[in-house]
């Protein structure tokens, strides 16, 4: 899972890095710098090392109470399709993917096992994500038009 992690969400990341060099002209041809991947394969773990054990504790616990095999049929399912999806080049956010396949785990036992209020909150968070960011988007572009112009 890891392994697969890393091919969906830090190719975002250094992509964008890079073509930050590109357009800063510190790199010539768009070619992802070794210290770029390191830099995110070093970042990735340590967000997951300082953050992740809320939306463990959140998503393993709350949300769907996961026993070891359930967790390892997570893993596994998450990783092929996070995997798969990677091998076409078409991305896909590794939270989504892994939260859904908790809630299949979740489901196959039977519908109580999953907690519908923490559904429900996931949906709503997932949902506001786009507009939000939108939102960020347009005011910080506001905050640097004056600065570096259109």
């Amino acid at each position: 899972m890891a392994f697969s992690h890393g091919t969906a969400d830090a190719q975002k990341s250094m992509g964008v890095i890079t073509m930050a060099l590109l357009s800063f002209g510190a790199i010539q041809t768009f070619e992802v710098p070794t210290w770029v991947k390191l830099a995110c394969a070093i970042a990735m773990g340590l967000g997951t090392a300082a953050g992740g054990w809320r939306i463990i504790k959140t998503i393993g616990s709350d949300f769907v109470k996961l026993q070891p095999v359930h967790g390892f049929c997570v893993e596994t399912a998450s990783a092929g399709v996070i995997l798969g999806a990677s091998s076409i080049g078409m991305p896909v956010s590794t939270t989504h993917v892994i939260t859904s396949t908790i809630l299949g785990v979740g489901l196959s036992k039977r519908m109580s096992a999953v907690n519908w209020k923490v559904a429900q909150r996931i949906v709503i968070a997932w949902v506001l994500t786009i507009p939000a960011s939108a939102l960020v988007a347009f005011i910080t572009y506001q905050m640097f038009v004056p600065f570096f112009g259109k």
